[in-house]
């Protein structure tokens, strides 16, 4: 179960190793934008929408390596004084019962949003944008894969400490 939870885990690991650069590439195009409008007076729509898609693609495709390395927000009153094996109980239930549903469910309600948007080729999101709404949109099925990949890895994971605390 370990090695499957770790192929798991290198799927959001190369995901989020790539999608890191994003944000680098969201500063830079933020920054150029500023300098053409505020010195130069000139402003493009594409390269506001380029922001907008890439900060789309950094927390969409990377909130599986956020789950990965435990970044997500946590509302841990009790949760934090437990100890190792009741923690992957929860995260079990956790995952069972919320994470994995809200995910099948947000997967298979977009679907035909998304396979619409492929077959028109849905374009810009205003005039003079960049005309590929489509890609934008298969973020969604991409987040939930991801996440429903590495929330798989973490129930493993949950799995052999609960068993390790019955053995």
């Amino acid at each position: 179960m370990e090695r499957l939870a770790t192929l798991l885990d290198r799927v959001n690991e190369h995901v989020g190793n790539v999608v890191r650069w994003a944000a680098l590439l969201m500063v830079l195009l933020q920054f150029g934008i500023v300098v053409l409008r505020y010195v130069f007076g000139i402003s493009f729509i594409f390269l506001n929408e380029g922001v907008l898609y890439l900060h789309s693609a950094l927390f969409m495709l990377g909130a599986g390596y956020t789950l990965l390395v435990n970044g997500h927000v946590r509302v841990d009153i009790f949760y934090a004084k437990l100890g190792d094996q009741k923690k992957a109980g929860i995260d079990l239930f956790g995952h069972f019962f919320f994470l994995f549903p809200a995910m099948a469910l947000l997967l298979v309600w977009s679907w035909p949003t998304v396979q619409l948007s492929w077959s028109i080729y849905e374009g810009a999101i205003s005039v003079g944008g960049i005309p590929a709404s489509f890609l934008l949109k298969s973020l969604i099925p991409g987040f939930c894969i991801l996440i429903l990949l590495q929330g798989a890895a973490c129930m493993l994971r949950d799995l052999i400490r609960v068993r390790g605390a019955i053995s």
